[in-house]
């Protein structure tokens, strides 16, 4: 059987192939093999060519995992989260306990950044910007 009959069969069981898996989930091919070689999502399944395919709920959790990363969660808080959503049994509590610690991690990133920001405003102010070669700037980050 030829690849492009395996694909054939494949789409008749409502399979899809990684590029079209990533188009409707958001997620690059090239991330999409990544997540599956850190474990993150279950191995494709492969044609006889080794194609891989995959089916709608891959799609869903690939979704899951994208806007997942959109709010920032890093991958291991991805990988509890993923366990709380597949376990119907789990308790919402838990999953409200991990937004409220991801938020916390978030409001410390925010005031960072907002020093950040102003020291490089300062920074910024203090700095001629004309053809003389002194710079606060560079100064500053020389004594880091």
């Amino acid at each position: 059987m030829t690849a492009a009959m395996e694909m054939g069969a494949a789409r008749q069981q409502g399979m899809q192939n990684i590029g079209e898996t990533a188009k409707a989930s958001g997620v690059s091919a090239k991330m999409i093999r990544h997540y599956e070689a850190i474990g993150l999502i279950e191995p494709a399944v492969r044609t006889d060519a080794g194609y891989r395919v995959y089916r709608q709920r891959d799609v869903d959790v690939l979704r899951f995992i994208h806007r997942s990363r959109e709010l920032g969660f890093s991958l291991e808080q991805i990988k509890t989260l993923l366990a709380l959503w597949r376990d119907k049994q789990r308790a919402s509590k838990d999953v409200r306990a991990m937004a409220r610690v991801h938020i916390e991690e978030l409001d410390r990133k925010i005031a960072d950044m907002q020093a950040m920001k102003r020291t490089l405003e300062t920074l910024a102010t203090r700095c001629h910007g004309d053809e003389r070669p002194e710079c606060p700037i560079l100064d500053d980050l020389s004594l880091g």
